[in-house]
């Protein structure tokens, strides 16, 4: 097996997980596309004109490999990926080394987006080769879809070289090929329990703090966050970081947690102009981003901060928060109310074009505050970044208050005009492109942050564009019942879009107090536990019992940028189970946070949703219920509140759900009810008083 990497590896540059080029819309030869011009993906009208004859992935391509027998090429990458189009520019352009494709492999294109679940299979056999994984992903497969090698970006002489020696060791070390492939195809069908050797053990508090202790020592204490570059904002991470903060005081979690927001929220990665946030960034600053905005991220970043919110009160996350709904309206909102999955990094073919500015163009937008300006934003004459100038907040408000002698209000005004103004300007330049695929997952990712942002505040307008979001799930993403991953498209949905759109019913319900949401919850989670659940690992599949059969089906156990689908369903059947008085949803959902419960005390920067999951578990939760007339302005107040730990039921008419039997008013006033696994304290009707039987407990 390592002669045949030797063999074949051929100086591959690690590949980067970044942003792109422009999306064509229309093919201006359609004579010369290959197969991939009928897609709908943007990704793949992106390569529909290459000289590669490509192919989907699908029954064509395959059977093709196995009637030839020839070596599969998946290529795999989506829309906003820097260096997908640097490779696809310096190779899949060039009609020699597409000749060499043509002639010796069958070529297929994927967009990791529509299909995460292949994405997921061959990341995974290209790390156990022992390469780091990261998009564009590049694998070779025998013609029955088993891996023997692969990379990411490869510069155009190593790739023809590549192919080159891939066609000689296909025709000339099939045997040691075909047993590499084995080698790498059982690595990733083992299951998890063996391959992490997980051992159910009870969740305990120590677990939970001791994990903690761990990721507390990578900590960086001059910028915030995880001590290492480039930096991925990881919001499970910090929003777990809240929560046990609130679980357990006396670790002093707050400053940093803090300290690390804040310096987020002052560096370039986030857009000091229009609001929202880039993926990552390059450096250890926060400062220079890879300027692509993906949707995921800032649905969980809108939950962050409105917890953050609660907890701290600090306006300026407020500020943050309402600066990003504003971005997700002006560019990420279809007006069937289903937001767009990205956009790209590159304008006019260069990254971060639209997003930069030089001294003289914003000091004809600051005018006579031009050296504020400047010294707000860190804007220099000859730049901050590459000759132009990323804004970012490098010294305190405090600081530039005392230099140019001014109260804080005024600044603040004059802040706000110049982001208006600046706002107006940068939308007469060329625009980014928008990957406008509306994916079920993430758009549930955001009906949460936009719920969470919601309660935080108290925004109406905020609970409208939720409210508007939902009924587009409702009408545009559950076919008959099914959930599918992306809108238009006959795809059955994930786990992960499962897991994320379940989440976001159950915060509609605790915001709205609309039964249907968390009825439709629990169907999906019927469906889960019938399609996807495997009883042996006590944890979800990716992919439905209905989906294709691929070469494995993988349970995906880490969280990520995204949380995992299983970290998310395990919270899901708690709060659903403590809702509808389901036993075996509770059960269920600690036997998942048990199987895990080692290695979150172990790994927490890789298990920090489930770690947040845990502090759930670890104590009752109080079920608060509130009955009466007056339950929405009730449950306005308690929603605002820096509670982490409860699930909310609420009406002023009878009702099925379990926590509003037997409730009533208390002498003519909506009551207020804090039970403990189904036994409740005195029912009182004051809020504060409520408050004091949870911090009770």
């Amino acid at each position: 097996m390592k002669t045949l990497i030797i063999i074949l590896c051929l100086g591959m540059i690690s590949g980067c997980v970044s942003s792109s080029k422009t999306t064509e819309n229309k093919m201006e030869n359609a004579a010369k596309s290959n197969r991939l011009i009928n897609a709908s993906s943007p990704y793949l009208l992106q390569h529909a004109s290459n000289p590669v004859d490509w192919y989907p992935w699908g029954e064509e391509a395959l059977l093709r490999a196995k009637s030839e027998d020839k070596p599969i090429l998946v290529s795999i990458g989506y829309s906003s990926c820097h260096w997908c189009h640097v490779m696809a520019h310096e190779s899949f352009e060039n009609d020699s080394i597409a000749a060499i494709m043509n002639e010796n492999f069958i070529n297929i294109k994927i967009d990791r987006e529509e299909r995460p679940d292949i994405d997921q299979i061959y990341m995974e056999a290209v790390q156990a080769m022992g390469i780091n994984g990261g998009w564009p992903l590049n694998v070779f497969l025998t013609p029955d879809q088993k891996p023997f090698y692969g990379g990411t970006y490869f510069p155009s002489k190593s790739w023809r070289e590549l192919l080159l020696n891939v066609k000689t060791v296909f025709a000339e070390n099939r045997d040691k090929l075909e047993e590499s492939a084995e080698v790498y195809t059982k690595a990733i069908s083992a299951n998890v329990s063996e391959k992490y050797e997980l051992s159910p053990t009870a969740i305990t508090q120590k677990k939970i703090d001791s994990g903690y202790h761990k990721l507390a020592q990578s900590f960086d204490l001059k910028w915030g966050g995880l001590n290492k570059s480039p930096k991925f904002i990881m919001p499970s991470q910090w929003s777990f970081l809240i929560d046990l903060s609130y679980l357990n005081p006396t670790l002093n979690i707050q400053p940093h947690l803090e300290f690390t927001l804040n310096k987020i929220i002052d560096g370039g990665i986030y857009d000091q102009i229009g609001g929202g946030f880039s993926r990552y960034s390059v450096d250890e600053f926060w400062h220079v981003p890879h300027f692509e905005k993906m949707l995921y991220d800032n649905g969980q970043l809108l939950s962050l901060y409105a917890k953050a919110y609660k907890m701290s009160g600090n306006e300026r996350y407020a500020s943050v928060i309402d600066e990003t709904i504003q971005w997700l309206i002006r560019e990420m909102l279809d007006d069937s109310g289903g937001f767009y999955a990205a956009l790209d990094a590159d304008s006019e073919g260069k990254e971060g074009k639209f997003y930069v500015w030089t001294y003289d163009e914003m000091k004809e937008v600051a005018g006579e505050h031009t050296s504020l300006i400047a010294a707000y934003y860190d804007i220099q004459e000859k730049g901050n970044w590459e000759s132009t100038n990323i804004p970012r907040m490098i010294r305190s408000e405090e600081d530039i208050i005392a230099q140019f002698g001014l109260d804080l209000m005024t600044l603040q005004s004059i802040i706000a005009e110049f982001k208006q103004r600046a706002l107006l300007k940068r939308a007469e330049r060329i625009r980014p492109g928008l990957d406008n695929k509306i994916i079920s997952g993430w758009n549930g990712l955001t009906l949460t942050g936009i719920l969470e942002a919601h309660q935080a505040t108290g925004k109406k307008t905020y609970l409208t564009l939720a409210e508007k979001n939902y009924r587009f799930i409702l009408k545009h993403l559950l076919v008959d019942g099914t959930l599918i991953h992306v809108a238009n498209l006959s795809t059955q949905g994930f786990a992960e879009d499962y897991a994320a759109i379940i989440q976001a019913l159950i915060k509609y319900y605790e915001t709205t107090f609309d039964e249907g949401a968390l009825h439709i919850a629990n169907d999906l989670t019927l469906q889960m536990n019938k399609q996807y659940y495997d009883p042996r690992e006590r944890l979800f599949y990716f992919t439905s019992i209905h989906a294709e059969n691929l070469i494995t089906r993988k349970n995906d156990l880490f969280d990520n940028v995204i949380p995992s689908s299983n970290s998310m369903m395990a919270e899901n059947l708690l709060k659903l189970g403590l809702h509808l008085d389901n036993e075996s949803y509770k059960k269920q959902a600690l036997d998942m946070v048990n199987q895990v419960g080692e290695l979150i005390a172990q790994e927490t920067s890789y298990l920090s949703q489930w770690a947040s999951v845990a502090t759930l578990l670890v104590k009752p939760i109080p079920e608060i219920v509130i009955f009466g007339n007056d339950y929405h302005k009730i449950t306005t107040a308690l929603n605002a509140l820096h509670i982490p730990r409860k699930v909310i039921a609420a009406s002023s008419k009878e009702s099925d759900l379990p926590l509003l039997q037997y409730k009533t008013e208390i002498n003519g006033k909506t009551g207020i009810y804090v039970c403990y696994n189904k036994t409740c304290k005195l029912p009182v009707t004051n809020l504060e008083k409520a408050l004091a039987q949870i911090s009770s407990e």
